[in-house]
Parts: C-alpha cells; structure tokens; sequence
C-alpha cells in the first residue's frame, strides 16, 4: 500500500526578504514580522525594585517640596511676645522693600529682554564727510618758465588730490544749519568749515586698525563709491573713473568688523588737471538688513518710501487690519480696496501666506548718496582752502543690545537667584518657628491666667473637633458626643474608631 503524501508547492529561493516582483513594481510577500503592536518584554525582578524605590524617592521628594514652609509673614501679635518689639516693625518694613525691589527687578528684566529681542535694534546717527581738494604744480604755483631754452612747458604737469574722509559723530556732538533731502531720502546737510587733518594722502585707503572709541569706521556704512566727473566739458583723459567695491568676504563679516585692514577712515585719489571741475561722489549703502525703495504704489499703502522687506511685510499686514479687510469665514485671504490691487494686481482676493511675495516685486535697490563738489585749483581758493561737509544719517546697532545680552544670560544670576531661594526657605522656617513658639506662648499664658476656665474652654475645643471629625456618625445607637464618652480615652474610646482616623488622616494630609 502506497502512503498518502500531500502535495507541497516548491518555495522559491530569494536574495532578500523582498521578492523579484516587488522591486520590479509587482505584488510582493507579506512582512516579516507583524505589523501589530508586540508584548512588552517582562521586567526582571531587579528592574521593578529598582522603579519602586525610584518612585518612591520621587514621592518623597514632592511630599518633601509641598511640606516646606513658603509664609514668610510674621503672625499677628508677635511683637507681645519677644524681647525687642521695635525688631517686627523693621522685619515688616524690609518685607515691603523687598517685595518692591523684586517687582522693579521683575520690570526691568522684562523690559531688557524685550529690548534685546528687536528686530530692528538700530539707532540713528550722523556721519559727517569732509571733502578736500588741494592743488599741486600748477601754473601759478611754478617759478616761471627759463627763457633761455626752447621748453616753454613746465616741468612737472599740474594735479589735484582729492581726499573723502568720515567719522561718526559722537552722541554730544551735534552739526549747525539746516538739513536738506538728497536723491537717496538721506538726512543730507552741507555747510562750509575748515578742512580736517591733512592724513594719509596715498592712492589707497590707510591700513589703520580700528579706534578704540569708535567701532565703526567710513567704508563700514558702505559697499561701494564712485566718482564721476563733469561730462558737459570735453575730456582729455585725464579724468579716469574713481571707484571702490567692497569685498564679497569683507560685506559677508560686516557685523562681525572681522577684516579690520579693509575699514578705513578716509580715500584720497589723485589725477592731472589744471582747471576746476565738477564731480558728484556716489555712495552705495551697505545696512544690515537690507533697506529698500518701495514703489509709488506699496509706498501709497504702507506710508514709507523706504523700507525692509520684513517692515514692509509688517505694515502691509497692518493696513489689512486697520481696515478689516480679512475675510470672516476664511482667514488666510483678505478682499482688495482699490490701493491693494494696484498692489497685488491680480483678482479681488489677496492671500495673506503670499505677503512675501507681493511685497518683493516693489521693492527696488537704494539710490547712491550723490555728494556733489566742485574741484578748486586756483590760487584764490588754495590760499585758504575750505573743505565741503556733509552729514549723513546712518543706522548703526544698539550698542545696549550687546551689553544687555551678558546681563540676560548671566550665570552668576542663576546663582544668585538659588542663593536667594536658600535664604527664602531658611527665613520661611524661622517664621513657621516663631509662629509654633508664640502658639505656645499664648497657650500658656492663657492657662495661667484662668486656669479652669481655659480647661473647660479647651474641653469644649475637643469636643466640637469630635463632632467635625465624626459628623452624624453613631456610636451603640446614641450620639457619641452628647454624652461624657468623648472625655475617656484608650484603644476603646471614640477618638481610636476608624472613622476618627481616616478623619484625621484627611485633615492632617490637607494642612500639609
């Protein structure tokens, strides 16, 4: 008799877990493991010791932290009970200073950290420019010509310097007359004064390291100056372009002031001319964050011709508001007026997650500061030459900011503020001390006084707290306080029933 064997389909081998037609997009086998949630692995027995004792370390730690005495007021009439009754209206009074002096504390370190978090966190100052030509071989200032040769030209051809230098007013210096606007909307003022030292008078900025006084030098406001000249006269190309760029590196570590030989105070170019001629010095503005020119048509909602992105965003945002433009039902979109679609210029609906955007295609890159001057090299103006001044306003950051930033995140007021909490929790336990003792001194000077009339006040004390600890609570039938029962005491009396107990337990769980 042949045995009955079932039949079994041949497995095929794979490479992987994963099957050819998985990878290749078709159906696949099913997981290795379940994808329901598995067991917990048991905890030896070591294990759960180990998380009962560490529960109850913690339990004993908060019964610990809500035991401790936080009351630091001295009880009512303790003044009857000590030596020096003078000493609980001095504790009383530093009491109120220190609770004032935590609130100014509290105040003012809120008011730093709000200040340290700006985002602009910039402040307004002047930069004042001094523009200086001075005159070299010149006709008028040769010997004259030797008429015994030929050569009638001089020997040396006539030049002119011209120096550009800045410096940053301090906050107690001020700048006389009126300001005027320039092209760029800067707080531009020219007046006539004397020029300033003659300095560095090469063809390259000096090499000069930063000031002790000032940290912030000319280039630092700028990333780059042009010169140009007249270009209504005709040119002999004598006059080549000035111009200076600010490294890429240097422009990217502008906060840090890390390339301190590229920062100079003053720029001196030299070139061949005898006659006076006009130039306008150009001055692109390196901020940090970059401002920008808004468009006639942002600068008709947002009330600023210069800006931000992140001010332009702001007010944009603010103008939506004032005018509850948002729409009720979905808060992401606001309607347009007629100033917003000249703005936007698509549909009737904006989308408040796209303000970014509408906001980037009007803003346009600062215009150069434009300083004209004119160039003297005649002998009238080089007997007493004066030089051109210029105020400029610039932003230059907070320096409160910087020296706020140690205060907020000192670690030695971490420290302090755990030493104060030591003395708290010491003054607090000396106050729950002298609170225990003058309880004790009024008991015994109450007993002492009437001695039976305290008992039977006392008496009657226990018996009313009988009756809250045991309520309506029976004992044999009868009320258990209304007879003399709850004067005996023992393992039999009332005040050892389980009830008084658990009652007890309560009420001593709940002063805690």
């Amino acid at each position: 008799m042949q045995p009955q064997y079932r039949n079994y389909s041949q497995q095929i081998s794979q490479r992987s877990p994963h099957g050819a037609q998985q990878r290749r997009g078709g159906s696949a086998a099913g997981p290795m493991m379940s994808s329901g949630p598995h067991p917990p692995v048991p905890l030896t027995q070591a294990q759960i010791v180990q998380q009962q004792h560490s529960q109850a370390h913690a339990n004993e730690l908060a019964r610990r932290r809500s035991r401790k005495p936080t009351d630091k007021s001295l009880p009512e009439g303790v003044e009857e009970c000590i030596v020096d009754p003078a000493a609980v209206s001095r504790y009383r009074a530093l009491r109120e200073i220190e609770r004032s002096l935590d609130a100014t504390t509290t105040r003012k370190r809120l008011d730093a950290s709000e200040a340290s978090i700006r985002v602009t966190g910039k402040l307004p100052k002047i930069l004042r420019i001094w523009i200086s030509n001075t005159a070299e071989d010149q006709a008028w200032q040769g010997n004259g010509l030797n008429v015994n040769t030929f050569d009638f030209t001089p020997n040396m051809e006539a030049s002119y310097r011209v120096k550009i230098e800045g410096r940053l007013l301090d906050a107690n210096e001020s700048f006389s007359g009126q300001p005027i606007q320039s092209d760029a909307t800067e707080s531009l003022h020219r007046l006539e004064g004397q020029a300033g030292e003659e300095g560095n008078r090469s063809d390259h900025p000096p090499e000069t390291p930063l000031s002790e006084t000032s940290s912030y030098r000319f280039s630092h406001f700028f990333k780059a100056l042009t010169v140009d000249f007249d270009d209504s006269r005709p040119r002999n190309g004598t006059e080549q372009p000035v111009e200076w760029k600010k490294s890429e590196s240097t422009s990217k570590s502008q906060e840090g002031l890390a390339n301190v030989v590229a920062d100079f105070d003053q720029l001196t170019f030299k070139r061949n001319g005898d006659e006076n001629m006009n130039i306008k010095i150009n001055l692109y503005r390196q901020e940090s964050p970059e401002r920008y020119q808004l468009s006639p048509e942002l600068t008709e909602v947002v009330d600023m011709t210069e800006a931000t992105q992140a001010e332009a965003v702001t007010a944009l945002w603010e103008y939506i508001r004032l005018w509850n433009l948002q729409e009720d039902e979905e808060k992401r979109n606001f309607r347009c007026d007629d100033r917003l679609k000249r703005v936007i210029g698509r549909g009737e609906i904006g989308f408040i997650p796209m303000l970014h955007e509408y906001v980037t295609q009007h803003l346009r890159p600062l215009a150069p500061i434009t300083l004209p001057y004119t160039i003297r090299v005649d002998e009238e103006f080089n007997r007493n030459p004066q030089a051109t001044i210029y105020d400029v306003l610039v932003q230059v950051d907070d320096p409160l900011r910087a020296d706020l930033q140690p205060l907020i995140n000192s670690s030695k007021y971490a420290s302090m503020l755990k030493e104060v909490t030591l003395l708290d929790e010491q003054v607090a336990r000396l106050v729950q001390a002298t609170a225990v003792s003058k309880a004790k001194h009024s008991f015994f000077t109450s007993l002492s006084d009437s001695p039976a009339a305290f008992v039977q006040g006392w008496l009657s004390s226990q018996k009313r707290d009988l009756e809250v600890i045991l309520g309506r609570v029976a004992n044999g039938g009868h009320d258990a306080t209304s007879t003399d029962e709850w004067r005996r005491g023992g393992i039999n009396s009332v005040w050892a029933t389980q009830t008084a107990r658990e009652s007890v337990n309560v009420l001593l769980s709940r002063q805690r």
